[in-house]
């Protein structure tokens, strides 16, 4: 079986419990500590199976790390891993789940290596909003529910604003368009990705 580790969180002594995505199940395992076993970090894709316990959490065992040709890379490895948590926080209350959030984290894994990593993370955002049906694309505001042209003002969540209406970051409406029919945010420079980065930080 394979994941991605989305959480740790330190009980007695060495031991884990670890949270773990998967393509079918969030699942929450112990790991007993050892002294021959892998590293067992936030962000990490494992090969690993589990020891069911009909009254206690299913045991984490065979934890084989999968590596990642920018894992030493310590810019990307730290938005990779502000990343992760932002999704834990976001799935951590689901236990059956769909495989899109695996399948998303493994395209992320990839484009890692030659891209920008926020302009990945702001696509993935996108298309989280996009499958959970909360992207707004009739560009009404969401405080004075008036249509909005031109310079629309995106807050948390993308949720789209006028300018007068909610503090958030404004961006040219073409541009906008562009990124929700093309689920790419190349339009965009430099300063509105980590404009758009900064947003995704308050939460998914």
């Amino acid at each position: 079986m394979q994941g991605f580790i989305l959480h740790t969180q330190k009980v007695k002594d060495e031991d884990l419990i670890v949270s773990i995505l998967s393509p079918k199940r969030f699942i929450k395992t112990y790991r007993f500590y050892g002294v021959r076993h892998s590293s067992i970090l936030n962000g990490y894709k494992i090969d690993f199976s589990l020891d069911e316990h009909p009254n206690f959490l299913p045991r984490l065992k065979d934890v084989l790390h999968l590596n990642f040709s920018w894992i030493i890379h310590r810019e990307k490895m730290f938005i990779w891993q502000e990343f992760i948590r932002l999704l834990f926080n976001h799935l951590k209350d689901t236990e059956v789940i769909e495989e899109f959030y695996f399948l998303l984290l493994e395209e992320c894994v990839k484009r890692f290596e030659k891209q920008n990593p926020k302009r990945v993370i702001v696509d993935a955002y996108l298309k989280i909003l996009e499958f959970e049906g909360r992207l707004f694309r009739d560009f009404i505001c969401f405080s004075c529910e008036e249509k909005i042209q031109n310079q629309i003002t995106l807050i948390r969540a993308f949720l789209p604003s006028h300018n007068h209406c909610a503090l958030g970051y404004e961006f040219e409406e073409k541009k906008i368009k562009y990124f929700y029919e093309n689920q790419n945010s190349r339009i965009f420079n430099d300063e509105e990705i980590q404009n758009l980065y900064n947003l995704i930080k308050e939460g998914l």
